[in-house]
This record gives structure tokens, sequence and C-alpha cells, in this order.
């Protein structure tokens, strides 16, 4: 759960463990929506996922994916 989801965030896929970018955030109407490619070298040939942004009291997430950067452990 972060505050806003971002450009230049990574999150991990819950569902592969694969690390992916956010490269652009928007909304249409009511709903928010962030596009996601592998960070992977192959990433500008890669396709983009568009994952719905659920919002909540304490912040905002991305169904399937876990924010990467939330640890603080320098």
């Amino acid at each position: 759960m972060v505050k806003a989801v971002q450009a230049g965030q990574v999150w991990r896929s819950d569902e592969n463990g694969d690390n992916f970018l956010v490269t652009k955030v928007y909304g249409e109407l009511f709903t928010q929506y962030a596009m996601l490619r592998p960070a992977k070298v192959s990433a500008p040939d890669a396709e983009t996922i568009r994952v719905k942004i659920t919002k909540a009291e304490s912040g905002m997430t991305l169904p399937g994916y876990t924010f990467t950067q939330a640890s603080q452990d320098f």
C-alpha cells in the first residue's frame, strides 16, 4: 500500500515474481489505471499491462502486485 501510484515505481507480480515498472498513471472517469512493463533488458519490446488502481483509506495498491520499494531498511 502506497500513498500514490506513480510513474517510476517498481512492483513485483504476486503470480510469478517478475518486477514491473510503472510507466504511466492515468484516469478514466472515476477510475485510475497504471501502465506496467517488465523491468528487464528486453522491456522496450515487451507488451505493456494495464492494471486498475485500488484505493483505500490507507492508500493505493495494484491488485496482484506488491510494491518493492516499501522497505526503508537500507
